[in-house]
């Protein structure tokens, strides 16, 4: 106990779902109608997404409309995040989005006696903003996260959880400012609509089914109802 007190210094951060209006209530759970789910309106269906940066070693597609010789070019971000192109010269991309680095291009060409130029940026691929997913999944990896990715998503991308996963045994490792984090969730509680299902961003670690990465907890576990909420802490660096 004085060896894991040593190492952790301990924040819960409790997470209720509500409910809707009730049709029927029992223990605590609203049961509704067939005939009563309502259709989604088109804000449901457009969902908010995260602004992609662009990191070292991606792919980028660059459109300059209207000139040929500037169009569909295929473009790597080099280590130092930094890109060339024709008539513009280096651009540092690095920590920027398609958006603003497009908006670089249209500036550097317009001093090279391009008339009101309209440049368009897609990534092709990503190597630098990814999550890692391991333990009990099917195809462990590095997985590109490219607007808002889930904790399910995360898993589903690594083609699901094994017969072998201990859903209640989730633990997403994260870096925010220096500081380490580590999270422990349970599947079967998120889909069960317990508590949300929580974001995931590039360079966090998803371990899933790892007993390992559960002891951290265990002094926890028997006063933090994990069926009604994840448990977080804060690792000492």
């Amino acid at each position: 106990m004085k060896a894991f007190r040593s190492r952790i210094a301990v924040a819960c951060v409790l997470i209720l779902s509500s409910c809707g209006s009730p049709a029927l209530k029992s223990g605590g759970v609203t049961v509704l109608a067939a005939n009563q789910l309502p259709s989604p309106v088109r804000a449901d269906l457009l969902s908010p997404e995260q602004p992609y940066y662009v990191g070292p070693f991606d792919e980028l597609t660059i459109d300059v409309f209207g000139v040929e010789e500037l169009s569909e070019r295929e473009v790597q971000v080099d280590a130092s995040g930094r890109l060339s192109f024709p008539l513009v010269g280096m651009i540092a991309a690095g920590g920027k989005t398609p958006t603003e680095i497009a908006g670089e291009i249209e500036g550097g060409l317009r001093q090279r006696y391009v008339r009101d130029p309209h440049v368009t940026v897609n990534l092709k691929k990503t190597v630098s903003q990814v999550v890692t997913v391991e333990g009990e999944v099917r195809e462990p990896g590095l997985y590109p996260v490219i607007g808002r990715t889930s904790l399910l998503r995360a898993i589903a991308t690594a083609k699901g959880t094994t017969e072998f996963s201990k859903l209640e045994d989730v633990v997403v490792f994260r870096e925010v400012q220096g500081k380490k984090y580590a999270a422990l969730y349970n599947l079967k509680a998120i889909r069960s609509g317990a508590y949300p299902d929580p974001d995931v961003y590039p360079h966090d670690i998803v371990m899933v089914g790892e007993s390992r990465g559960r002891r951290m907890f265990r002094d926890l576990l028997a006063v933090v109802p994990l069926l009604t909420t994840p448990i977080i802490i804060a690792l000492q660096n």
